[in-house]
């Protein structure tokens, strides 16, 4: 079980190292890169960071390997803006879900029946007596006239 200090150590360093490698890593490699999420030991010595990275097999590699390059300049960010004891050691893995989910969603394209794009003709209905109403009372105002 996971004890509250350290979900609010993995949301606070979760937030430090996405807007660090969105606004302060230079690196070209790391491009296209979300911290989905982070796992950070019980002794806060360690943290795993879930990385989504968009692209093919090879820009996936790539980028991994710049955020392992940069991993010192991320602790060294954290250490900026979090003050606890032990500044975590990052490791950085690819998370599957986003993948696993888009995956998914194919097959279950595949598999079901296209969605009819027909209206429901109770809409149809209801809009057609709201006009109807309308031009009820602009022969009433015309009939006072």
């Amino acid at each position: 079980m996971t004890s509250r200090r350290t979900l609010k150590a993995a949301s606070a360093i979760r937030e430090v190292v996405s807007m660090a490698i969105l606004t302060r890593l230079r690196d070209p490699r790391v491009k296209d890169v979300t911290v989905t999420k982070v796992e950070v030991a019980g002794d806060m010595r360690s943290a795993k960071v879930h990385v989504s990275i968009m692209g093919d097999e090879k820009k996936q590699s790539q980028c991994l390997n710049g955020l392992r390059r940069s991993a010192g300049f991320l602790q060294a960010c954290i250490k900026d803006r979090i003050d606890t004891r032990y500044i975590p050691k990052l490791e950085f893995e690819i998370d599957p879900g986003i993948k696993q989910s888009l995956e998914v969603s194919r097959i279950l394209k595949e598999v079901l029946p296209p969605e009819e794009d027909d209206a429901d003709p109770s809409e149809e209905t209801v809009a057609d007596d709201f006009d109807s109403e309308e031009n009820d009372d602009s022969d009433d105002q015309d009939e006072e006239s």
